[in-house]
């Protein structure tokens, strides 16, 4: 019934009179019990009016030709929709108990008997009305109970997301302060140490054994400096995709056993139980971002293992894939902590024991370069105390074929090349300078991009190392008139600056260097790029 329509009552009667008669009565008291009546001469006609409409209640005339009461009852209550309309048999025979049982059996509320008695009929008629009524009432309410309901769920599950996300959003910022507070931690323990140390240097009276050692701890602390400032400036290159990598087949179980014999150099392993099960393995990437993601494994184990564990590394392939397995006998990861492992900030602020030192950041390092070299690195753990599995799988390749010896050319290594310093700090320059010219360079200097210009074309080093933020006339530039120049377009040239993207290497390449090498640049490096080869077949 539809929730505008007013109550319906059908009359069905096959006798014109008798179907006017009653439907008369009942149209004499609609407006005030509030409902309306409809006709029907057959029990056809009053299907098709079911099929219409909703009534509150069917006045059934028994005896009618073809299709009599009992049979359109029986149709009207096969529906569904029809089938608990309340239906009042009409008849003017008296009904013995057969005749009753046959009418309820098809759905019979009442009868009522010809002649029909006007207040009988109103009686009987209102409470069917009533009921008609307070039901469509009651189904109104179910149906804003249940829209209200609907409402409140979806507001339910809107407060329980915003106070998730706040609970997420909390916990980030937490973690955020946390690594802050980390950060601050690390980098003043190495700067205090250089501060001190620094300080012991000028005092006077100073024995030469506590300045040796003194340099030694500026050495250490100021090398730990740049390992941090490194990590940092790594994930964020990693985070968005700027790291630029230099691909070439690489030998992981020749990679990996470099890894563990600088650790075992460096005393870090002295107290484990070691185990190293290195098959072969190749894989397309970049040697030195693979060696920062096993190390970075294997500091790792080594930090959340105590003395006298186990740490077992492998290295397999499995289809077309080259695994590697580090698993350590340490604390061990919380099933409720394990998915959090490799984001960025939460493992500052999750990890277990933080008496080792670090950013807790290695994880979300190894992820992003194991993703940038097209594979995937999983965790797992049984929980705190049980020891914690890390895999690295990457797509394997063939492996290198083996370099043709270069011929040997007499006077490679009969000195060293000389060398042009374009920087503008004036500490920087010297140091480097003196230490280049400490291993056997000839070193000249500049101040700045012209003056550099200007060495250069006097002079005509075999090398010029220049620093890309000059005054004057940048490095950029600088490269661009030596390459242009043909007296100068022989000379190796080495960017050094402080910035380390994909985007800053491309623009050091276009610009006409040879390498881009970011500081603080160690002496290995430098003696590396200057190595007499290089240079020699640049000039070749």
């Amino acid at each position: 019934m539809a929730h505008t329509d007013k109550p319906k009552i059908l009359v069905v009667n096959d006798d014109a009179a008798s179907l006017l008669a009653l439907t008369s009565l009942l149209d004499g008291w609609a407006k005030e019990s509030n409902y309306t009546v409809h006709s029907a001469r057959s029990g056809q006609e009053a299907l098709r009016q079911v099929l219409l409409h909703d009534f509150a209640v069917i006045l059934l005339d028994v005896n009618m030709p073809g299709m009599d009461g009992f049979e359109t009852a029986e149709a009207i209550h096969q529906r569904a929709r029809s089938a608990d309309i309340p239906i009042i048999f009409v008849t003017a025979f008296l009904a013995d108990e057969i005749d009753r049982l046959k009418a309820y059996q098809r759905g019979a509320a009442d009868f009522l008997f010809t002649p029909v008695i006007p207040q009988i009929l109103h009686a009987k008629v209102s409470v069917f009305v009533a009921l008609a009524m307070k039901n469509e009432q009651l189904k109104r309410q179910a149906e804003k109970l249940s829209q209200r309901t609907t409402e409140l769920t979806a507001t339910n599950r809107r407060l329980v997301r915003e106070m998730e996300e706040r609970r997420d959003a909390e916990r980030k910022s937490h973690a955020k302060d946390e690594f802050l507070a980390m950060l601050g931690h690390e980098l003043r323990n190495p700067l205090s140490a250089i501060s001190s140390a620094s300080s012991l240097i000028g005092m006077p009276g100073a024995s030469g054994e506590t300045i040796a050692r003194a340099k030694g701890i500026i050495q250490r602390q100021s090398q730990h400096l740049s390992r941090i400032v490194d990590d940092l400036l790594d994930l964020s290159r990693a985070m968005s995709g700027k790291i630029l990598l230099a691909r070439k087949p690489t030998d992981m179980a020749n990679l990996v056993a470099g890894c563990m014999e600088t650790f075992r150099a460096t005393g870090r392993t002295a107290g484990y139980r070691i185990s190293v099960d290195l098959g072969a393995g190749w894989v397309d990437g970049d040697p030195t971002r693979l060696e920062q993601i096993t190390s970075n494994l294997l500091d790792n184990a080594l930090k959340y293992t105590p003395s006298g564990g186990s740490i077992d590394i492998g290295l397999s392939q499995t289809g077309d894939e080259v695994v590697l397995d580090v698993r350590d006998s340490g604390v061990g990861i919380p099933a409720e902590l394990l998915p959090q492992v490799f984001d960025v900030f939460v493992q500052g602020a999750i990890s277990i024991d933080r008496s080792q030192g670090g950013l807790g950041i290695g994880l979300s390092l190894v992820r992003r370069l194991v993703e940038l070299h097209g594979g995937s690195v999983s965790a797992h753990s049984e929980g705190s105390g049980q020891g914690s599995t890390f895999t690295i799988r990457l797509p394997r390749t063939e492996p290198a074929q083996a370099p043709q010896p270069a011929p040997s050319t007499a006077g490679d290594n009969s000195g060293k090349p000389s060398v042009l310093l374009i920087e503008d700090n004036e500490d920087g320059r010297e140091m480097m300078a003196t230490m280049l010219a400490a291993h056997g360079f000839p070193v000249a200097q500049a101040a700045d991009g012209l003056q550099g210009v200007a060495a250069a074309m006097a002079d005509l080093p075999a090398a010029a190392l220049v620093d890309i933020g000059l005054p004057g006339i940048d490095g950029y530039e600088v490269a661009r008139r030596l390459r242009k120049d043909p007296a100068t377009r022989g000379i190796r040239l080495i960017a050094l600056t402080g910035y380390g993207l994909a985007e800053d290497q491309r623009r050091v390449l276009e610009a006409g260097f040879d390498q881009h090498l970011v500081k603080p640049v160690s002496m290995d490096q430098l003696l590396e790029a200057l190595a007499p080869a290089g240079v020699q077949a640049h000039a070749a």
